[in-house]
Parts: C-alpha cells; structure tokens; sequence
C-alpha cells in the first residue's frame, strides 16, 4: 500500500463498525494509497467521541503504509446560514471534527463552502464567515493539527463559493490563513461551469484557483465524474470515464503542475467494487501522464 510521490490515489472509507476495524481492510480492498473518513454522521450534528484504541489502530497503520487521512465534516455544516442556531451547530460540528482529525492523524479536514440562505447579501454571509471560521482556524497551533480544506460547491442555490473566482473572497475572508487550503471536486467544478473536457479545461481551472486561492493552497482533490454536463449545477457523481467529464482530464489533471504530490480521493459509486475499479483506472491514467 505504498505510494508514488506524485498523486496517491483512494477513497471515501467507510468505518461504521470501526476506523480500524472496517475502514483498514476496505482500503486494503481497493489499494487505497490515500483515504478519507467520517468522523461524525454526515447528515446530523452529533459530535461522538470516538474509540481512542480505534483511532490509535487507525492512525498506526495509516502511518505505517505512508497512507494520508483526511476528514470530511458533516454535510449540514454551514457557516454563511441566516439560521443562528444553524450557524452555533456548524461551529461546534467543525471543531469536533478538527479535533477528531488530529486525534486520527489526518492532513486535513474538508468542509463545504456553504451558502448565504434567507436571501441574505454574500457580503453579510462572508462577514459571518470570518467571526466563525477564524477562530478555529486560529486553535490551529500544533504541528501535527490538520489544514482546513474548502470545498467549493456544484452551485446549487445561494452558494458562496462555487466557481474559482469565487475563492479569493473567501479566502480573503479568513485572512489567507496559512492552515487555510481547498480541496476540489471535479464534479462539483464541472456542474458549477468550469468545462474540464474542453480543449486547456484543466489548466484553465487549476490556474484559475492558484490566482483566487494562491500557491500552495490545493492539498487535497475529490476525483469524480459528472453525471451531467458542464454548467448544471448538479452534484451527481459517476464513476471515473463515465460521465461528462471523461478520462483524459483526470490524466491533465495527474500531471499538471498545481497537482504535484496532492492526494486524490474517490467519492463514486458502486461500493467497495467500484471503488477499486476507479482507483485502477485513476493509477493507470497516473502511470500514462505526461507532467506539463
């Protein structure tokens, strides 16, 4: 289970029944050399505890294959929402997940950019944003604490961040925080309006984060197919080569500069199979990519 430099491919884990227990052997299944977990149930706002000889089995074998973790926060996390009770949840929902993310040795903590709900101005939503975020992000003082990993939306709704461009608010925000990073979903760029299947989609897309975000910024990049095309504004993933977006972007994608040495997490369908199959296949397109 050990890894190229360049771009260690996995996926999404599932651990129910045990970070250890269910998720090690999943990632073995698929020849997972990158993982990502839940730490918390997606959809509600409970914050468990965790099962510290879990995480001490997890954290060691992860280490021990040079295998990077990351977390992905609960899906109802919002920090722009006009909702304040919504808004309290989504703090304490991500600190538990930051927290929980250092306690399993993660790199990161991924979390959704949110949208400015109740017809409320992006400006007011933003200003939220940073009385909300910057805090944890300041909690973030010890070397082996994660980085805070923005993901940028498919577009749906009010959304705060969707296309690239829409980073550098962000981003500004939160003040260029240095444990400030984005990870991209493909699918979710792609159904926002960034055509990675057009002749340069790629290069366009990548340099037009590096501007928004800034070097350095992308650590992390969700590797999905869109079931729909370019511009939908529908989050609808397929398996790799599947969709609207096709292989040879995710070979621009595995050998473009701004992608050097980030992990690439599936989040496809078809289970434990299709992950495996979509791993080989994203190892394969690595293996035939030309760096730029």
């Amino acid at each position: 289970m050990t890894h190229p430099r360049r771009n260690p491919v996995g996926g999404h884990i599932p651990v129910a029944g045990g970070l250890a227990a269910t998720g090690i052997p999943y990632a073995r299944a698929i020849g997972a050399e990158a993982v990502q977990v839940f730490t918390a149930n997606p959809r509600g706002w409970a914050t468990p505890p965790g099962n510290p000889a879990q995480d001490a089995e997890f954290r060691a074998a992860c280490a021990d294959a040079g295998i990077p973790a990351y977390v992905h926060a609960p899906y109802l996390i919002n920090p722009g929402s006009h909702d304040q009770v919504t808004a309290e949840r989504s703090v304490v929902s991500l600190r538990h997940s930051l927290r929980r993310a250092r306690a399993i040795g993660a790199l990161g903590v991924v979390v959704h950019t949110g949208s400015a709900t109740g017809g409320r101005e992006r400006a007011t939503a933003l200003a939220q944003v940073r009385r909300l975020l910057l805090p944890l992000l300041d909690e973030l003082t010890h070397d082996d604490d994660p980085w805070l990993l923005l993901e940028p939306t498919a577009g749906q709704g009010a959304s705060l961040c969707s296309l690239m461009d829409d980073l550098g608010p962000y981003v500004d925000a939160l003040d260029r925080h240095p444990r400030l990073g984005v990870c991209l979903d493909t699918c979710h760029a792609f159904a926002a309006g960034h055509d990675l299947a057009a002749p340069d989609g790629v290069d366009t897309l990548l340099r037009a984060l590096e501007r928004a975000a800034g070097p350095g910024r992308l650590r992390l990049v969700h590797a999905n197919d869109s079931k729909d095309v370019s511009g939908a504004r529908k989050d609808r993933h397929v398996n790799i080569g599947a969709g609207h977006i096709g292989d040879e972007p995710f070979r621009a994608l595995l050998a473009h500069p701004v992608t050097e040495g980030v992990p690439f997490i599936l989040e496809t369908p078809g289970g434990r199979d299709g992950h495996a199959a979509d791993a080989l296949r994203l190892k394969a397109l690595r293996g035939s990519a030309v760096p730029a």
